[in-house]
């Protein structure tokens, strides 16, 4: 099979007004998201919220966006449970529904040593019908460190690639160096918005990007303005996503922010799982109106009724030039190693 390339988009889930999955909402959101080009659908993630779903709810929404995709794009499942056996019964539904690799989150709750980590995926990749990436996210659960990968790259047919959103350049690039020689079609795909640029630079495929939820015009540009070494350009546009993002991520708890700016898109996205304080929801609605005018100036929605003050530039000059001062020494590491 191919690698995976491009950008899956982790998909948020539409509920109705009795906190059930909308599963019209949620066809109509798939459409959406592939009819402006997102190179793959990711159910089941962080932003997908999936520890909030029971294991019957999370494959019911793999079934709805398998049977919506109807073979456009390729999806990669979410498959991460309490333990081996049943991650493997996910595994095995998820083939059958025809998913093109599942992710797996390393085991959460313990913290484990990287020969336990190993040994968790291991099991798994020996009995699974179908590819698995890694998921390090060493902020919610056990680190995935290099080692680790390289032992389960050379092992196990079956992990084609990693999903790390942990957002760490230098990681990135020791998983890229130790990996790609010994498997060419291993592929390795960032769950950090804010760092796509710069990761696309040093190696990646792609990634798995929260934002490309909400504004999915925005990070395919930016994914084929750098492929296509538009560098200028590319860097005015992961300005732009970063104050986004920024504003999704920080500002409300993760994923509301970016539910709510789905919600300006046109989607009745319901309230989340997640019970919220009457500060909480206050809060929330002030954001909406921040995400607004942010969306407003890509033209990408109306401004909010009680207007935007004026436009914030996307980045201060000092962050500008940060942000070209580490592409230029990526570029430069890029060439000196012979790989640029």
């Amino acid at each position: 099979m191919n690698r995976l390339t491009g950008i899956f988009t982790p998909n948020l889930v539409p509920l109705d007004q009795s906190g059930q999955v909308n599963e019209s909402e949620l066809r109509r959101y798939v459409d959406w998201l592939i009819e402006r080009g997102v190179h793959g659908l990711y159910p089941n993630g962080s932003t997908g919220e999936f520890t909030r779903f029971t294991v019957d709810e999370r494959k019911r929404i793999v079934a709805i966006i398998a049977d919506q995709v109807n073979g456009r794009v390729p999806i990669l499942a979410g498959a991460a449970e309490a333990n081996v056996r049943e991650t493997v019964a996910a595994c095995e539904y998820y083939h059958e529904l025809g998913v093109r690799a599942v992710a797996i989150v390393a085991p959460f709750y313990y913290r484990l040593g990287p020969d336990a980590v190993y040994a968790y995926f291991r099991d798994i990749a020996r009995n699974t019908p179908v590819d698995v990436t890694l998921y390090n996210i060493p902020m919610f659960a056990s680190p995935i460190d290099v080692p680790t990968v390289l032992r389960l790259a050379e092992e196990c047919e079956r992990i084609v690639a990693i999903k790390d959103s942990s957002g760490d350049i230098p990681h990135m690039i020791r998983m890229i160096q130790a990996v790609r020689p010994v498997r060419p079609d291993f592929s390795f795909l960032t769950g950090w918005d804010a760092a796509l640029m710069p990761m696309l630079l040093i190696g990646c495929d792609g990634g798995t990007n929260a934002s490309s939820g909400v504004v999915p015009e925005i990070t395919r540009k930016l994914y084929e303005l750098t492929l296509a070494g538009k560098l200028d350009e590319a860097r005015q546009v992961q300005y732009d996503l970063v104050t986004l993002f920024d504003t999704m991520i920080l500002e409300s708890e993760f994923p509301d922010g970016f539910r709510a700016a789905a919600a300006l898109r046109g989607f009745r996205m319901g309230q989340g799982r997640q019970p919220m304080s009457s500060d909480q929801v206050s809060d929330l609605e002030t954001l909406s109106d921040t995400l607004q005018c942010l969306l407003a100036t890509h033209g990408l929605t109306d401004e909010p009724e009680v207007g935007c003050a004026t436009p914030v530039a996307a980045t201060s000059e000092l962050d500008a030039g940060q942000l070209t001062v580490l592409v230029e020494n990526v570029l430069g590491e890029l060439q000196r190693r012979g790989i640029a």
